[in-house]
């Protein structure tokens, strides 16, 4: 046997030997503060979060499934009001026709029941109008094209899909300044067990992949990486942020040559996201990756692993943990907005989200970096 069949089924054991260990953990059950730190209950697996700053709200991803066997949903969180309210599908059951110029003119209609949300992003369109990009994985793996009604009751609007490579396994999405997008294939359909294993020990298991209407999607060069996770866009659309989950880095890469134009190491980044004064919150998982697979047992309640909030510095590359928890009031954070002087933090196990109050020092240092 040559040397790099017995390299990957060396790995394969370790990686085995790795997952073998995990277990169901106690779920955090009770929803009451803790310090500055209040969760908000009633959510399920409210994975990633995007503002809505006119009307004063987030747009949930509430994950089903990956491999697609649950539904999910997208829902509005009220800021002020601390209510939820069903966003799609739509409470109507009514869904409006593809629109032309919103996906990929062979789109097959609207996501049916099945439809199960991952990770979104919201930009402004070429065209003015507000439009939310949300990965699907139920009834089919897919690019949703929705727009946005940003008012006092705001609304969303299915206008169109792209639909993923066969066999790709999406994880984030995130919108180019000229209507195309960015997905990460983190997994491959026929065999994610096998790439997470042998992603744990820093093999390849999916890459960037970009799509335009005209053309479709087509893989960019110099993203293969260990479980892509989260993406992220420079303004201009030049440069590429990815959150590398299982080579424990941020990856920061030239869109059209594929260069590595730095990194930062962040333990097992998750999604990322944009705050207003132009650094990125990357969601880190501090825990073992044996309690981070048992948190797919979580049935009720939240998931207890240790997560950290990064204020990361898209120039220079450098990170500071802004905020850190294991246990009460939630674990497994990933994915923050900063509004004020408020953290919001999603998860993709359990029933909550978090609103964390910085303490001043905090506000005050990050005003000074």
């Amino acid at each position: 046997m040559s040397r790099g069949p017995r390299r990957a089924l060396s790995a394969l054991g370790l990686a085995l030997g790795v997952l073998a260990c995990s277990k169901p953990r106690d779920p955090i059950l009770d929803c009451s503060p803790a310090k500055d730190a209040r969760p908000i209950c009633g959510f399920h697996n409210p994975e990633d979060l995007a503002l809505l700053p006119k009307a004063g709200a987030l747009v949930v991803s509430q994950m089903g499934a990956v491999d697609g066997a649950k539904p999910g949903s997208l829902v509005f969180f009220d800021l002020a009001r601390e209510s939820i309210g069903l966003a799609f599908p739509p409470p109507s059951g009514e869904l409006s026709p593809a629109r032309p110029g919103w996906g990929d003119s062979t789109c097959p209609g609207p996501p049916g029941a099945a439809f199960s949300p991952h990770g979104l992003d919201l930009a402004i369109r070429p065209d003015g109008a507000l439009e939310l990009l949300v990965v699907n994985h139920g009834g089919r793996e897919s690019i949703e094209f929705f727009e946005v009604s940003d008012s006092r009751a705001p609304s969303l609007s299915w206008r169109g899909c792209a639909l993923a490579p066969e066999g790709a396994l999406l994880n984030d999405v995130a919108a180019l300044p000229d209507g195309g997008l960015v997905t990460t294939k983190f997994l491959s359909k026929s065999h994610p067990t096998l790439d997470s294993l042998l992603g744990l020990l820093r093999f390849g298991t999916g890459y960037v992949l970009e799509w335009q209407a005209e053309g479709g999607f087509r893989k960019l060069p110099g993203t293969d990486a260990p479980l892509p996770n989260g993406i992220a866009v420079s303004r201009d659309g030049e440069t590429l942020f990815v959150d590398v989950y299982l080579a424990d880095e941020v990856r920061k890469i030239s869109r059209k040559s594929g260069e590595l134009l730095g990194t930062a190491e962040i333990a097992s980044p998750d999604n990322l996201n944009w705050t207003a004064d132009g650094r990125l919150l990357v969601a880190s998982h501090n825990a073992p990756m044996n309690e981070i697979v048992a948190c797919g047992d979580v049935a009720r309640g939240q998931c207890p692993f240790h997560f950290s909030i990064v204020v990361l510095d898209p120039k220079e590359m450098k990170g500071v943990a802004v905020y850190e928890n294991a246990g009460p009031p939630m674990g497994a954070g990933t994915s923050a907005l900063w509004i004020g002087n408020e953290l919001l933090i999603g998860s993709f196990a359990g029933d909550r989200l978090l609103r964390v109050t910085l303490p001043e020092w905090v506000l005050k240092s990050l005003a000074g970096s």
